[in-house]
């Protein structure tokens, strides 16, 4: 088995849950997460998270991730990993916003060399599925190995054991 490691941005507190907004205390991605983690208990795990922090408020943060996408920020990533070059494969989780990742998580692809490895990306989501993030994800890794993604509804993160299942079947 390859050497792993699972990369991801969640939000939790204030989402959009099932048509409404709601309090979570973890984040959807990070659900799946640690589903993931429990069925590939030798993978490494890194959070993905920026420095300057979303607004706690949800209309306010979809606001600001609108803004930031218009732009094409690059969010500073906070407590960045120093390398991937010891991985072979990477999980890549996120929450499909406007249509793509997170902005931070281009931040993230775009800081190393992922010539020669396999990207197995998973997004949650409220009805939007993968989005084009897979499209950004290969021009963002273009030396990568992009295996289909696996879109997750959000709301079903808990019970998502189907799909972890296929995500982790990829990874070996």
């Amino acid at each position: 088995m390859s050497k792993i490691l699972i990369a991801y941005y969640s939000r939790r507190g204030e989402n959009w849950w099932n048509g409404s907004v709601r309090n979570i205390k973890k984040g959807n991605t990070e659900v799946v997460v640690e589903k993931i983690k429990e069925l590939l208990p030798d993978a490494n795990v890194y959070q993905i998270d920026t420095v300057e922090p979303y607004s706690e408020d949800y209309y306010e943060c979809i606001d600001e991730a609108k803004a930031e996408l218009r732009a094409q920020a690059r969010p500073e990533v906070k407590n960045m990993i120093d390398s991937i070059d010891e991985y072979d494969t990477i999980i890549l989780g996120y929450p499909n916003w406007w249509g793509t990742m997170p902005m931070v998580c281009y931040t993230f692809l775009e800081s190393f060399d992922f010539t020669g490895k396999t990207i197995i990306p998973f997004c949650t989501n409220e009805g939007s599925g993968m989005g084009s993030s897979e499209r950004f994800i290969q021009k963002c890794a273009p030396g990568a190995t992009l295996l289909n993604g696996v879109a997750i509804h959000g709301a079903e993160a808990a019970s998502a054991d189907r799909q972890v299942r296929a995500i982790v079947e990829m990874a070996k």
